[in-house]
């Protein structure tokens, strides 16, 4: 059996299992499996089906809990995504004063590093991701292609999103 014959043999079982909500035990290892050799667009479809589905927290939530434990580059690249489907002036009005100084260290219209974004909180970015879902909803699609970059990080977000994610990805390799 060759290796895409493996991937779409594990694949299969999310797809039979897709509306059951529970995550089979082995989702963590299944996912790494299936990240590493799948089209990263394939993967980011995935992932963009778990932060939409109601099965999964908020996408704010999930983004937040993301950022929690990504380093500061990846912290300052979704932040900058962020911003950019905000909108600087939404941005200030948004955070006002606070957002642990995020609009000010924005406040020359330039992107964030990695040292600034290290000083923004998960929770900033739980209601920034809200906000911007809600002013572009393809923000999802977005953050989705960026962290299907980091797929060790997407582990993080739990069996029940992994399982959405597999399920997507298996109806996408059927197609």
């Amino acid at each position: 059996m060759g290796l895409m014959d493996q991937l779409n043999s594990v694949l299969q079982q999310y797809a039979n299992n897709a509306g059951s909500g529970q995550a089979p035990a082995q989702v963590n290892q299944h996912f790494d499996q299936v990240a590493e050799v799948a089209p990263k667009n394939v993967v980011a479809e995935g992932l963009a089906s778990a932060f939409r589905s109601s099965n999964t927290p908020e996408f704010g939530h999930m983004l937040g809990s993301l950022f929690s434990q990504s380093n500061g580059d990846q912290k300052a690249g979704i932040l900058n995504q962020l911003v950019a489907a905000v909108g600087p002036g939404m941005l200030s009005q948004l955070l006002g004063g606070g957002g642990g100084g995020l609009a000010s260290l924005l406040s020359g219209g330039s992107q964030l590093t990695s040292a600034q974004a290290q000083q923004v909180s998960p929770e900033v970015v739980q209601q920034l991701a809200a906000h911007a879902e809600k002013s572009d909803p393809s923000i999802i699609d977005r953050a989705s292609s960026f962290y299907a970059e980091h797929p060790a990080l997407v582990k993080t977000l739990g069996g029940a999103a992994l399982t959405i994610a597999m399920a997507k990805m298996a109806e996408k390799t059927k197609a």
